[in-house]
């Protein structure tokens, strides 16, 4: 047997594997796709409007800067100029997080 013919048989060897090993992902990729799908629908379906996330990032925010407050030491008087701007920065960012997450 000659060098050439070895080679031959290698590189079929090779390419059978190859097309084996593409054909076993893709058949991995489609159970995938079946498996994750309901999950991915699931997720982008229909959740909280607008609405419903600011009463709750209302609820939240209002906690939130109660703790902060106290938690700073002068209590609520003493941080009121600060609290404002933070409640409005707060409220917006947790209530469009609220709507876009849930």
């Amino acid at each position: 047997m000659n060098p050439n013919q070895e080679d031959v048989r290698d590189q079929k060897k090779t390419a059978l594997l190859i097309l084996s090993i593409c054909g076993l992902v893709l058949i991995a990729v489609g159970l995938l796709v079946l498996i994750v799908g309901p999950f991915v629908l699931e997720a982008t379906s229909a959740g909280l409007g607008l609405k419903d996330s600011a009463i709750i990032a209302f609820g939240i925010t209002l906690v939130l800067m109660i703790v902060l407050a106290v938690a700073a030491g002068d209590g609520l008087l003493g941080e009121i100029q600060f609290m404002i701007g933070g409640f409005a920065g707060f409220f917006i960012v947790i209530w469009l997080m609220i709507a876009w997450i849930f």
